[in-house]
Formats: C-alpha cells, structure tokens, sequence
C-alpha cells in the first residue's frame, strides 16, 4: 500500500483533482452540513453508441489459448456440468451463478455434500483482467485456476482429474465438440483441452457500459446522481479509494492486482503467527497442497499472500478486488464477513479495524488509515459504487470473440 500512494498522486493529477486535506469536525456517523464537493469533469474521451465494453481495456487474450466460438460455447458446457464433482451434484455455475453476478452470495462456497470451505466466491465477470487468479493470487492464470477447485477436497472433491477426462473422452457429445475445437481425442486429450475451453468461456465474461462508464468515458453527465458524483470525488479524493481500485484515464478495472492486508480475518491469527507460519511452511516445503490447505484450515486461510510468496510481510494480505458490480456480490472481502458496502466503508474510515478505536494489526498495510469520513460522505461512496453497475447481460466482446 505505501507504494500505492504514489499511484494515488499520479492519478490524482491524471484526473486534475486535488486530495483533501481538511478533517471534518463533524461526528463521522452524522450528515454532513458541508457543502458537496465540486464536481469532477468527465474527460472528452468520446465512445460510438455500440460499444458494449465502454470503460474495459481489451481483453487480454493467451497466444497459447486463442478464442473461437466452438471453444466458448465448449468451455459453457463443461463450467456448467455436475458430473465434475465427486457426487454430481457440483459443478462452477454452483458457486458461480449467472443469476447471481457469478458468485452465490454466500460469506463461504458450499461444495460437494454440504462441505464448505474457507473464502467467498469472487465473480467470474471481468476475471479476464486480474494478473493472477484466487483471492492469495496462488494461480497465474484462468487456465490454471479451473484445475484446483475440481480436486479440492471442499469443493467439487474429486481425487484427481481422471473421473473428468473419462466423462470427456466417451460422451459422444464432448468426443465430437473436442474433435471439432482442438482436433483431440481419445488419450491425446487432456486436462489442459478441458481448462483451455473453460477458461474462454470465462474471458467472455465482461461487463462494463455502467452509468459511472457513460458519465467518465462518454461524457454523459446525467448517467449519475449527485449522490455518485459527489461519492465518485470522496473516491479519488479524501477516502483515497482510487489508490487501489485503480481508474485509468482511458479504461477502469477498479483493481491493482495487487495484495494488500486491510485488518479483515487477522485477528483470527495474531497471536499465532509465529507458530502458524512456521508450521505452514513446514507443511508446504514437505510437499503439502497450499490449495486444499487454505481452502480446509480456517488459520491458515488468514495467512493469505504470504502462503504463497513466503513473505513475512505478506500477511494477511489478500488481492483487491474489482468493485464492478459490487452493489450484487455481497457478502465482502475474502472471508465473507462483512455484510453490507457500508459496514466495508465503515471499515475503511476507522482505519481497518471494523470498531472505532480498536488496534490494528501489526501487518496492516502502510496505506489503510482513518479517512475522517462523515455519515453523509460514505453514504456518497456507497452510493458512488452502485454506479459501477453493469447491464444485467454480460456483453460478448468482439475482441475475446475473435477466431485466430
């Protein structure tokens, strides 16, 4: 976080904005009697009427993993089939529903007979743009991803990944699309065939065109209400929310891909830390899964980056997540435990601690620190981010269409 701050000030003069330094003297918790702050000018970046990605960056696109629609409309099939579960009844739709922004809304994922495991289930929309995949970022990629959840032992719970590849290689339906897509079969046909066509189904999962795209990108100054407005300035301003959630001047992914320990699930740990680490690594260097460790054992699922860097200062670390559609996909942050986008505000503003006052963890990270929000500016934020509200159906972008 402290080497975010400077990504603050660059953006900060990227969008002409200048950050507060003033502290209200008002309760935090009461309405503000100030007046709103002045209103941020939209660039003249200028959008045709049928770009269904307004406010994205191209979706980036594996040389090794190029997109058709054979393999899409594949790669739907089998993110949606049960049969990739110990006993039927899971498959990725179940903690990645369509009807549900592809999460669940649950605080933590329900696998194979009723298991649960230790994190929340991140939407799949926009996915495409992270630099690394899972919420401690242990996987490079949505290829790589796609692997772990259907041999964990919370989760799809299988012992390995044969019990999938006997299901592809003998339904004639799988034969014939895997023919067609890849030009595979029988043992020449592999897991990496079956996560290749998950993983671009996924990547044309994205979503932007959000009233806060049309009113940034397009220069429609009605698509937001005041509320947003003014909560869209307290986000690149004083509660420095941009710092992480990252607003380019040209595209928004509303995340850094990087990871940050923000005081949610340490307190789980503190005071064992030591011995918890030291035990971890113990584990992991005798040749212990870190994904079925985090996923199983609620402690050390709090460890978060560090499980899987090593790296002391990485404790408790977690990936900042995109805050597209984050008026749908509550619960919040990697555990599930905070319920609602104003307790997360609430949060921030007490300096990552959920009670005011409250110590904060040793391994905070530089940047979290309390905002001086009044009440009625971090209504303004929460208002802010149902802006960044997509429409319902994620659109089907040319460039993750494209056959090469």
């Amino acid at each position: 976080m402290r080497n975010s701050l400077v990504l603050t000030l660059g953006i900060a003069v990227l969008f002409g904005c200048e950050q507060s330094t003033e502290t209200p003297k008002t309760d935090p918790l009461e309405p503000s009697t100030s007046p709103p702050p002045q209103t941020q000018t939209a660039p003249t970046i200028r959008y045709s009427e049928e770009d269904k990605l307004l406010g994205l960056p191209p979706v980036p696109i594996p040389e090794n993993n190029p997109q058709t629609p054979g393999k899409i409309a594949l790669g739907d099939k089998l993110f949606h089939d049960k049969r990739f579960s110990i006993d039927g009844t899971v498959s990725c739709g179940n903690c990645h529903d369509e009807n549900k922004t592809f999460t669940d809304n649950l605080p933590v994922s329900v696998g194979h007979s009723g298991k649960t495991g230790t994190r929340n289930a991140p939407t799949v929309l926009n996915a495409a743009f992270y630099h690394s995949q899972f919420w401690d970022g242990r996987e490079p990629d949505l290829e790589n991803q796609a692997k772990q959840p259907l041999i964990n032992p919370v989760e799809h719970g299988l012992p390995n990944h044969d019990p999938i590849l006997d299901i592809v290689r003998s339904d004639p339906d799988y034969q014939q699309s895997f023919q067609d897509v890849f030009e595979v079969a029988g043992d020449a046909l592999t897991i990496d065939h079956v996560v290749q066509a998950i993983a671009s189904f996924e990547r044309t999962l994205v979503t932007g065109n959000s009233p806060f795209d049309r009113f940034y990108f397009k220069g429609e100054t009605d698509a937001m209400t005041d509320a947003q407005i003014r909560g869209f300035n307290l986000f690149i301003g004083q509660g420095r929310c941009v710092s992480c959630h990252v607003i380019e001047q040209d595209n928004a992914t509303f995340t850094d891909s990087r990871f940050h320990n923000i005081g949610i699930g340490i307190d789980l740990i503190e005071q064992d830390i030591p011995a918890l680490s030291q035990a971890f690594l113990e584990a992991k260097y005798q040749g212990k899964d870190v994904d079925i460790m985090v996923l199983t054992d609620p402690k050390s699922s709090e460890l978060g980056r560090f499980a899987v860097t090593d790296e002391l200062n990485k404790i408790g670390a977690f990936k900042t997540p995109t805050l597209r559609n984050v008026e749908l996909t509550a619960p919040y942050m990697h555990d599930g435990s905070v319920k609602t986008l104003r307790e997360v505000m609430v949060h921030y503003n007490n300096g990552g601690v959920s009670d005011a006052g409250a110590r904060v963890n040793d391994f905070l990270s530089g940047g979290i620190r309390p905002l001086n929000l009044t009440g009625a500016q971090i209504d303004d934020l929460v208002e802010f981010m149902k802006a960044l509200t997509s429409p319902k159906k994620p659109a089907e972008p040319e460039s993750a269409l494209a056959v090469n």
